[in-house]
């Protein structure tokens, strides 16, 4: 299993759609006993939270967010943990939004130091 999420901030390695997390987009995750949550925003984001457990490398979580638009969306993603070679961390993730048309994968890393 793959080291601990608390307290390590990522980000996304591509931009998204208009009005999605992006590359200016920062994840503040934590964990605790299976419990993962994080807050976020930058970009097209204003704020951001998502709640949801962890099963060894699996994330499955739920995120709710605050566009720069005033739109509210809602969305279900199921990620895999990866360490990377050089110590950080990388998130490989599958989500789709409940509140809106649209899927897809992304991939969120660990900034460095």
């Amino acid at each position: 299993m793959a080291r601990s999420l608390d307290g390590l901030v990522l980000a996304p390695v591509a931009d998204q759609s208009p009005g999605q997390v992006g590359t200016r987009t920062r994840f503040t995750y934590h964990e605790d006993g299976g419990r993962i949550w994080a807050e976020y925003t930058g970009g097209d984001v204003v704020r951001g939270h998502l709640v949801g457990t962890r099963e060894g490398d699996r994330l499955d979580f739920r995120y709710v967010q605050l566009g720069q638009d005033g739109a509210t969306s809602s969305g279900h993603c199921v990620s895999t943990v990866v360490d990377l070679p050089d110590g950080r961390v990388r998130l490989e993730e599958t989500w789709e939004w409940e509140s809106r048309q649209g899927r897809g994968t992304s991939v969120v890393e660990q900034l460095p130091s």
